[in-house]
């Protein structure tokens, strides 16, 4: 043993200073060990975030966007959201119902200080993502039930396109009371599709109304009404244009934005010198938006009246390959009420299918 050793191990000083430095090397390097770890566990817990964010970024590309563009992005997105390391898109599938699964991973060879002591240079961190969207609404088409009342009034659908901020009108339904007099009102509604100043007729309902002595006999379809000793019966005939079409049938793939608007005009023709004078009851709100909280109440989706201070997303009040029942209650009565008070009534029928909307996105992963 060197002369040095012999004289340390034989030392009767008392100094423990020797003793301690080597005594702290261990407890050094579990602490330096320990900070690498710390150091690793927020990198991957940072990297997941970035992935998640970036994996559902990606989503909302066009839907022609290649996966090679879509690796592209998803690299992007990942290094402006602190990712480190690459990122790479594994999976990408839509199915026939326009579900899509994707499935990304990223991984960083993160480098560490204290662990070199046991030449361990780098640590390999990696996290993965898994996202599944659901299909989303791309196109609607609509029809009119029955539109009643003596008020004439337009109901107007409005679309903002993606990167857009001006509404555009998709489609309108117009009805003109044919004022006969009847308890209720019945009149001609008709339904457009619109493109830019193009309007379409799809759909024409026409109400006509008599007086009869009797409701014997008549046929089931037909309305009948009484007031006082007076019967009146009403039948409607509906014309469909072309004569199979379903109704106006709209394209929302390309919008990023819906709403429904109802116009009540004031004066309003509907209303005529023999039915009490031309001017809506003082108060009457001539404009009811879907969007807007303070009017979107008048607006009934299945019997179910849209609830006070709330808005409608058309995307979601649109089901997936089934009718919805919707109806307006134009301002004639107070709401809350029944769906029964409400007198223009249409079903709108929803098809979905792989969008850019963000609709329902969901991390599994």
């Amino acid at each position: 043993m060197p002369q040095a050793g012999r004289h340390f191990f034989n030392s009767e000083s008392g100094s423990l200073a020797p003793i301690l430095a080597i005594a702290l090397i261990p407890m050094i390097a579990t602490l330096g060990f320990s900070l690498d770890y710390n150091s690793a566990v927020s990198t991957k817990a940072s990297m997941q975030n970035a992935l998640d964010a970036a994996t559902l970024s990606i989503t909302t590309l066009p839907t022609d966007t290649s996966l090679a563009d879509r690796q592209v992005k998803l690299q992007e997105s990942f290094a402006a959201n602190s990712g480190q390391g690459t990122a790479k898109l594994d999976h990408f599938v839509v199915a026939a119902d326009g579900t899509a699964t994707i499935n990304a991973s990223a991984g960083f060879a993160m480098p560490t200080n204290f662990m070199q002591i046991a030449h361990i240079p780098t640590v390999q961190i990696g996290v993965g993502s898994a996202v599944v969207k659901r299909p989303a609404l791309v196109e609607a088409t609509f029809k009119v039930n029955k539109i009643s009342g003596y008020w004439d009034k337009t109901m107007t659908l409005y679309g903002t396109k993606f990167g857009e901020t001006l509404a555009n009108k998709l489609m309108k339904i117009s009805y003109v009371h044919n004022r006969y007099g009847d308890p209720k009102g019945y009149g001609t509604a008709s339904v457009y599709t619109i493109n830019g100043s193009t309007e379409t007729l799809a759909q024409k309902q026409v109400c006509t109304t008599t007086t009869v002595t009797s409701f014997y006999g008549l046929p089931t379809t037909t309305i009948t009404q009484t007031s006082g000793n007076t019967k009146y019966a009403t039948t409607c005939v509906n014309t469909m244009y072309p004569a199979t079409g379903a109704g106006a049938v709209i394209d929302v793939s390309l919008m990023d934005k819906l709403y429904l608007e109802m116009k009540i005009p004031n004066p309003n023709p509907g209303l005529g010198l023999g039915l009490g004078g031309g001017y809506l009851p003082t108060g009457t709100k001539t404009t009811l938006r879907s969007d807007n909280t303070a009017t979107s109440n008048r607006l009934y989706i299945d019997s179910v009246e849209v609830g006070q201070g709330k808005t409608v997303d058309i995307f979601t009040a649109v089901p997936c390959g089934q009718p919805s029942v919707q109806a307006w209650e134009d301002g004639g009565n107070t709401v809350p009420a029944p769906v029964s008070n409400a007198d223009f009534f249409y079903t709108v029928t929803g098809k979905c299918a792989f969008n850019k909307r963000p609709s329902e996105t969901v991390l599994i992963q």
